[in-house]
């Protein structure tokens, strides 16, 4: 699992039939900073996920990629490599609050 930010939507009309009416963004993988350990940084790279929970832009969420992805009732029969399955409230960090969703 990892932490990940929403950045942006994917839109496709055409694909398999087992893919419609599913939501799919895009998210940036985050990690902690690794001096200070104060707060989460951009990894740089995206991917595009599964949503299975109603994320939107600019939250911040937990995704599980590989044979993972697939274990939800959701996506269970989806061709997906990668899912959305929770919204994320805070994150502590030694003793420390680095991300809270209410600031």
């Amino acid at each position: 699992m990892f932490l990940a930010r929403v950045n942006g939507v994917v839109v496709s009309t055409q694909k398999v039939a087992s893919m419609t009416g599913h939501k799919l963004l895009i998210v940036e993988p985050l990690r902690v900073e690794p001096k200070a350990r104060d707060r989460l940084v951009g990894t740089g790279r995206s991917f595009v996920v599964v949503d299975t929970v109603g994320a939107g832009q600019n939250e911040l969420v937990l995704i599980v990629q590989g044979s993972s992805a697939r274990l939800t009732p959701e996506t269970e029969k989806l061709p997906v490599d990668a899912t959305i399955i929770g919204i994320v409230d805070t994150v502590n960090v030694e003793n420390r609050t680095i991300f809270s969703a209410r600031e």
